[in-house]
């Protein structure tokens, strides 16, 4: 092959792709858990972005008057120890681990492990002895062990840090709205869920590098930077979207996990971890199981959904 005909072969790979992507939605779509696990997990998120227009009462409003009362007509879930509307808090749950979620894809998956897969993979050598020798240290690691000595030994510091950033510009109201600990807790996440998506791409992009189109490329003068963006990255667009589907449904539940054992996002936020710890005990579940049957439902089944549609979208790109 000549290597003019090798890159005008190049943007026929890409075109390839695009029809790929296609047969994969197909069958998808044939796949009736998937689809169901797709309402599911629409109808949950869904809620939690518009929750500020459904949302019958602020997640935050307490009464007094009325703890802790079962299912009612003014209070569709009942409330909790404050007499807040569990229905509103479990709507804007929904909105914290929907943030966190999106967050930690953005930074920890796309952004830091896609570019040190790809990068690893095609310079080789140090590089990417370097970048997989750092990402073997954090997957080793205990990770929801060393998120909460992360986030338990950092948390009081970013606040401070915060406090000081309110006191010296126009910010205000950032440690009142809970930024800090959304902070924490997605840079925290972001820093053990790169590396899997880093060692997936990077093994792709190992074979696809002694391919002659990207042999051709190099040959004409590509620079590594247009080889990278314009041959490797439309190819490996599919193990990226695997493996961050992946880990949506362990992103999600090490949030609230966190947020369960108080090191998470914190209070005025509503959280999933925090209501399930507010419902948690025997005679707790007993006197008032709403607490805990509420969030635990809708956790439940976002995980489950999470789970069935990556294993669905990982059949799916196989051919299965």
């Amino acid at each position: 092959m000549t290597a003019s005909a090798a890159a005008e072969g190049a943007p026929q790979r890409v075109e390839a792709g695009t029809s790929e992507w296609r047969l994969v939605l197909g069958r998808l779509r044939r796949k009736r858990l998937a689809m169901i696990s797709l309402v599911i997990i629409s109808v949950i998120y869904g809620a939690g972005i518009l929750a500020p227009l459904l949302a019958p009462y602020p997640p935050t409003q307490t009464n007094l008057d009325r703890p802790v009362e079962g299912p009612s007509r003014d209070h569709l879930l009942g409330t909790d120890r404050l007499g807040r509307d569990e229905l509103s808090r479990a709507m804007y749950s929904s909105r914290t681990t929907l943030i966190v979620t999106t967050a930690v894809v953005l930074s920890g998956g796309l952004v830091i492990g896609n570019t040190l897969g790809l990068l690893a993979g095609y310079r080789g050598g140090w590089v990417d002895t370097l970048i997989m020798r750092v990402g073997d240290v954090f997957s080793s690691l205990p990770s929801l062990v060393m998120l909460i000595l992360i986030n338990a030994t950092l948390g009081p510091r970013v606040i401070g840090w915060t406090r000081w950033v309110e006191g010296h510009t126009p910010f205000d109201g950032l440690v009142a709205s809970g930024f800090p600990s959304y902070m924490l807790v997605f840079s925290a996440l972001s820093l053990f869920f790169w590396a899997g998506t880093a060692r997936v791409i990077r093994s792709q992009v190992l074979q696809l590098r002694e391919r002659d189109y990207i042999m051709a490329a190099e040959s004409l003068g590509a620079s590594p930077r247009r080889v990278i963006l314009q041959h490797l990255l439309p190819n490996v667009s599919f193990l990226i979207i695997l493996s961050l589907s992946a880990t949506l449904g362990s992103i999600a539940g090490s949030e609230i996990v966190l947020t369960w054992f108080g090191v998470g996002v914190q209070p005025p936020a509503a959280s999933f971890g925090a209501m399930l710890f507010e419902g948690s005990g025997t005679r707790t579940f007993q006197a008032s199981p709403h607490l805990l049957l509420v969030p635990g439902v809708i956790v439940t089944l976002l995980l489950f959904a999470f789970a069935l549609l990556g294993d669905a979208l990982n059949d799916a790109i196989r051919g299965r």
